[in-house]
């Protein structure tokens, strides 16, 4: 990996990303919210559906620990290392390497077999046709996302723009049409068993965890002070209201999230094929959106580590996502399978040291209180549930 001297000040980065663009950012980010909305919660509330608005009102509150927490290092700390950078000033840099190269391993995997997932599962559920092309996608989305980022920033930020707006405008239409045809508000209540609301919002909450995301782009932001904080929790508030308006409704309609895309299965049967079809080529969009800001975050790391510029982080990233396409051919489910559950624990793994270290970031501000240590506490449990269920093939990606 090319990098600048030894113990030299990374190159500055252009620190003209607005408010605008950084909320972008966010709302791809936290899921993004039309694959939240339309296929994974209401696949994880199956066995809680009768539940459904509860799950999806305690698992944002359950994942407000972890959020509370990167939102207090982001108070004082704005910079491309995003989670690297708040653990080396809670631990010191020995520490955060450790968990930068970590968190390399799950998102490097997760760009790699993702698009496996979107090809061979989520579009053919959508567009029965693309079959016979599955193979050419599966070279060719990870050659785009390369383009797309190797571009520079504006034509990354311009996509994203694009994909924030037009997630909500389809998250907005689920959950008009999900309330428009049944709005049971006995699903806020407890008529699940306890055990299944217990794990289903545990699971749910899980699926925020790429809300961590938009702190990468700290180093670019005109006003980080501001910009930061104000836009992931205005993105976060933002999606998990969408998450609750569109999946409290299923209660009334459990069948529906038995299907291979409950949002699409509801807008079909409700207003017609191509509404359907319109939400499940959403739906791959958005979780390709995922993939594209975990990209433009490794990049990002790359550069606050070793001091790589972005340009040439954005081509070393681009080498193993490139490369992924032709090998995944050769057994795709065996490619998404033996890559899931490394990456998935890879991410716990590095997600309980970034909140685990907490305290140690306050006693050294000397401002570690009660409170702080059980955010610490409530935020590694969440993170180790993580590790817990994905050893034990309880959750997904």
């Amino acid at each position: 990996m090319a990098a600048g001297p030894r113990g030299a000040a990374p190159p500055e980065l252009d620190k003209s990303l607005s408010s605008g663009g950084f909320l972008a950012i966010a709302i791809v980010s936290i899921g993004g919210p039309l694959a939240l909305a339309a296929l994974y919660v209401p696949g994880l509330v199956r066995d809680a559906s009768a539940s459904a608005g509860l799950v999806a009102v305690i698992a944002p509150l359950a994942f407000a620990f972890p959020l509370l927490i990167w939102l207090r290092y982001a108070r004082e700390i704005a910079s491309s290392g995003g989670l690297f950078s708040f653990v080396e000033a809670a631990a010191g840099r020995r520490v955060a390497l450790v968990q930068a190269a970590i968190w390399t391993v799950s998102y490097l995997l997760y760009l790699v077999y993702t698009t496996v997932y979107v090809v061979y599962d989520v579009l053919p559920s959508v567009l029965p046709g693309v079959r016979p092309y599955r193979s050419t996608l599966e070279v060719a989305i990870p050659i785009l996302l390369a383009l797309v980022v190797i571009a520079g920033r504006a034509p990354a930020m311009l996509v994203l723009v694009v994909f924030a707006v037009g997630q909500l405008v389809l998250v907005a239409l689920l959950a008009v049409v999900a309330i428009a045809h049944a709005h049971p508000m006995s699903s806020f209540g407890t008529a699940s068993a306890a055990g299944d609301i217990a794990t289903a919002s545990g699971n749910t909450a899980l699926l925020f965890v790429c809300g961590s995301l938009p702190f990468f782009f700290g180093g670019e932001v005109v006003r980080p002070e501001r910009t930061i904080r104000r836009g992931l929790v205005a993105a976060y508030v933002l999606v998990a209201v969408a998450v609750v308006a569109a999946v409290f409704p299923l209660a009334a309609n459990p069948a529906f999230t038995r299907a291979d895309i409950p949002g699409v299965s509801l807008v079909s049967v409700y207003i017609g094929h191509g509404a359907g079809v319109a939400v499940g080529v959403g739906v791959a969009v958005s979780i390709v959106g995922v993939m594209l800001v975990e990209y433009l975050a490794l990049t990002r790391l790359m550069h606050a580590v070793r001091g790589v510029g972005i340009t040439t982080a954005s081509r070393l990233v681009a080498i193993p996502l490139v490369l992924g396409g032709p090998l995944s051919l050769i057994d795709p489910d065996r490619f998404y399978d033996d890559l899931l559950k490394p990456s998935l624990i890879a991410l716990w793994l590095s997600q309980i040291i970034v909140v685990a270290v907490f305290p140690l970031f306050l006693r050294a501000r000397n401002a570690l209180r009660p409170q702080g240590i059980v955010l610490a506490l409530g935020a590694t449990a969440l993170m180790v549930f993580g590790l817990y269920s994905t050893i034990r093939n309880q959750v997904a990606t």
